[in-house]
């Protein structure tokens, strides 16, 4: 095993190969080590997130390099068969590549089970092992979107699109059936260890498949008191703390943005700090009040006005409760500085949590819709409860669009991926916040790219909130809330937990300096009297 930093509170383990991974990853659900929170499987690592606070990176070493893999055989799983309509684009490639025909692929598709070996990428989308046995590149230029059931192959893997997604797998068919239906008990079709056999169904039928569309659901159970969306501005949506420990079903934690300010609202409105509340980007949001509500507003300087009903006009201050009665009309300028401001109302909002939580993830389409004039926010309110804060002040100063802002980095987990001179022009030069970042990542770019060092293709391995990712442009990503569990392309460093919610709020156009606070080294596990020290 080799051990690589993956920010301050996660572990990239490297292994062998699938089987050994997989072996490691059962080891570690049957038999957990204290202070592990959660574990992503991949084709030849596992991330582990742990807490710092519990269990050292260098002790989480040791006690994961003593597990025995010899001999861990996985239990075969229920079967699962997928009907496959054979007319994918890069059939014929595919055939190409492997050098036999169309037909053989087919029959050699379909002739073994696959094995459900982890999941990632989007909610619902599986890596199959085994099967065929097919090895084959991704594609060289990624689609900008591929359908939802699209049956394709990248590596040794074949995989199914549970939704409408970029991506570079080569296609070789479609199948009709949902991969992932929060209508089911289970809404991933595929779990760890399931098999998988592809049937051929035939040519296409005449009229294609038919799509079924969720219906767009009510936003919220409207009771006697709500507020009402007149405007929604560029993006308001509904965020909690998110909900982490379902990277077994390739759903991320998602979230607010910036944590602080959500627990700071809603403390001034006296609610528990992870209490949902709203995400408003860049100000714009216009809503009125049906009854009465105790709200707080946090995060960007924005300006914030009421309008009462009887028609006087009053500026509220930021991170302080304030009262809105019936007919009160409240609306969020521009922000003058920061991206993102949160609303929360005291008691929290009638809303029906989507997998314990209320937030939306916008890459993974999982939670309630993002707000829409016309919207009914219905609201709960509670006997007694804790009382309001008056005394809230933002966890930092909100960056503005004109600045460099900067940001501390941990360099790795692949960071050798890079030359020497990539890894310190990192740091060295300032990188721009693109118009094309959200909620998944900032988009930068740099003055000049980063450079690899190794061309290879990396397997698709776990990623953390944090991660800079760097694609063939050499221009990082910086991954955010809604960032996918797993990437394909080499991370160079993690942004520290103490910076992403400042990372949450930087403007376009602004500027980022990345700190390294160490140079790149591998984790080494911990001696017996290191730990018995400790």
């Amino acid at each position: 095993m080799r051990f690589y930093p993956a920010g301050l509170d996660a572990l990239l383990v490297e292994l062998a190969n699938l089987d050994e991974t997989l072996a490691l990853f059962d080891s570690l659900q049957q038999t957990p080590v204290a202070g592990v929170q959660e574990i992503v499987p991949a084709a030849r690592t596992l991330l582990v997130s742990f807490r710092p606070g519990a269990i050292s990176r260098e002790a989480l070493a040791a006690q994961i390099a003593a597990r025995d893999l010899t001999g861990k055989v996985r239990q075969a799983g229920k079967l699962i068969e997928i009907p496959v309509h054979y007319n994918g684009e890069d059939l014929d490639d595919v055939a190409r590549e492997l050098g036999i025909s169309v037909k053989e692929v087919i029959a050699r598709h379909t002739g073994s089970d696959y094995d459900v070996a982890f999941c990632g990428f989007a909610p619902g989308f599986a890596y199959l092992s085994g099967g065929a046995g097919f090895v084959v590149p991704r594609r060289s230029t990624p689609r900008t979107r591929i359908p939802a059931g699209a049956v394709a192959l990248a590596g040794g893997f074949s995989g199914v699109y549970p939704q409408a997604s970029p991506g570079g797998w080569q296609i070789i068919g479609v199948t009709p059936l949902k991969m992932w239906d929060l209508a089911r008990e289970e809404p991933a079709l595929f779990q760890p260890g399931y098999r998988v056999r592809f049937c051929d169904a035939g040519p296409l039928p005449a009229g294609g498949l038919s799509v079924t569309v969720a219906e767009r659901l009510p936003v919220s159970e409207v009771t006697q008191d709500y507020l009402e969306i007149i405007a929604p501005g560029l993006q308001t949506l509904l965020q909690d703390l998110g909900r982490p420990g379902r990277a077994g079903e390739g759903v991320s934690a998602s979230g607010a943005m910036d944590r602080s300010a959500l627990r700071a609202a809603n403390r001034a409105v006296g609610n528990a700090p992870g209490t949902g509340g709203l995400e408003v980007l860049m100000g714009g949001l216009s809503l009125t009040c049906r009854g009465h509500a105790v709200v707080a507003i946090t995060g960007a300087q924005v300006p914030v006005e009421v309008r009462t009903a009887s028609g006087h006009c009053l500026q509220l201050a930021l991170y302080a409760p304030f009262s809105l009665h019936d007919g009160d009309q409240l609306t969020l300028g521009a922000p003058t500085a920061g991206l993102r401001s949160y609303l929360a109302v005291r008691g929290g909002f009638a809303v029906t949590p989507v997998l314990g939580s209320l937030s939306t993830d916008t890459l993974a389409q999982v939670g309630p819709a993002p707000l829409a004039a016309g919207d009914r926010l219905g609201l709960q309110h509670t006997a007694g409860g804790p009382a309001v804060s008056l005394d809230e002040q933002p966890a930092f100063a909100m960056p503005h669009r004109d600045e460099v802002i900067t940001l501390d980095v941990i360099m790795g987990p692949r960071s050798d991926w890079f030359t020497p001179a990539a890894q310190a022009l990192l740091t060295q030069q300032t990188w721009q916040v693109t118009p094309q970042s959200n909620r998944i990542g900032i988009r930068l770019a740099g003055e000049q790219a980063l450079e690899r060092a190794i061309q290879g293709e990396l397997p698709s391995e776990g990623t953390v909130v944090g991660a800079l990712q760097v694609p063939p442009s050499g221009q990082p990503v910086l991954f955010l809330a809604d960032h996918p569990l797993t990437g394909g392309y080499p991370v160079i460093g993690v942004v520290a937990p103490y910076h992403i919610d400042l990372a949450g709020q930087i403007p376009v156009n602004a500027r980022i300096r990345f700190n390294p606070l160490s140079a790149f080294e591998p984790v080494l596990p911990a001696s017996s009297d290191e730990i018995e020290k400790k």
